[in-house]
């Protein structure tokens, strides 16, 4: 009498295990940075639904935005103000935050991730 057996062996689950560890480690270090990321995005277009924010100087706006990044809790030492700039043409103005964060993972490597987000402040406004 022939019994087949079905399933994974030892070792298999053990391989599974070590690599879905891995990602799963790979994602409790990237999570937080990400969600920050979304605390950015919010803030951003929260103030641009502000009345008369097109016309605020730059300074204004960083200052606003900070005030803004501490509701979202957004750690300044990880997105500094002076990555957000403002560039006005043609009757536009473009809010761009852009900023890189250096995740420590393993040992001697880090994991870098870059974000980068614009949103047109005269859009919003109707200015």
């Amino acid at each position: 009498m022939h019994h087949k057996s079905k399933g994974i062996t030892l070792i298999g689950f053990v391989i599974v295990l070590v690599v879905a560890g891995f990602f799963a480690y790979v994602a409790m270090k990237l999570i937080p940075a990400y969600t920050e990321y979304f605390g950015v995005v919010k803030s951003m277009d929260q103030l641009s639904k502000e009345p008369g924010v097109a016309s605020k100087s730059l300074d204004q706006l960083r200052r606003d935005l900070g005030f803004k990044f501490s509701t979202q809790y957004v750690d300044e030492q990880n997105v500094p103000l002076s990555s957000v700039t403002a560039v006005r043409d043609a009757g536009k103005v473009i809010l761009r935050t852009a900023y890189e964060r250096r995740i420590p993972f393993m040992y001697n490597v880090d994991l870098l991730v870059s974000f980068d987000h614009s949103i047109n402040l005269t859009s919003n406004t109707g200015e």
